[in-house]
């Protein structure tokens, strides 16, 4: 991976759900890194060459390699919010992660 690849930079947050005494459960975003980053939305190709199974993927991330990553975080980049669908180590060498994106829409 290129270094001047990575210039978006982004925060990886994982959940903590508590309940308080009346039973309530909030969730609440920690963070976990910070971090450079490549961010690249889908092209309209990849879009419907996806299927139906990733139909939801609205974006692709790559960082460098970081154990822990999981598809339960989120990962915020300016004042967008994604949510982490798949993470997957490039060829199995732990070099770089390949983060599939799916942005969450504030109402």
């Amino acid at each position: 991976m290129r270094a001047g690849a990575l210039r978006h930079q982004i925060w990886v947050k994982s959940p903590t759900i508590t309940t308080d005494d009346n039973a309530e459960v909030t969730t609440t975003w920690g963070t976990v890194m910070v971090c450079w980053a490549a961010i690249e939305p889908l092209r309209g190709r990849e879009w419907f060459s996806s299927g139906m199974e990733n139909s939801d993927i609205t974006a692709r991330g790559w960082i460098r390699y970081y154990s822990g990553i999981e598809p339960t975080m989120q990962v915020y980049f300016g004042s967008r919010t994604f949510e982490i669908v798949s993470v997957v180590d490039a060829g199995e060498r732990n070099r770089e992660l390949e983060l599939r994106l799916r942005e969450l829409v504030h109402t």
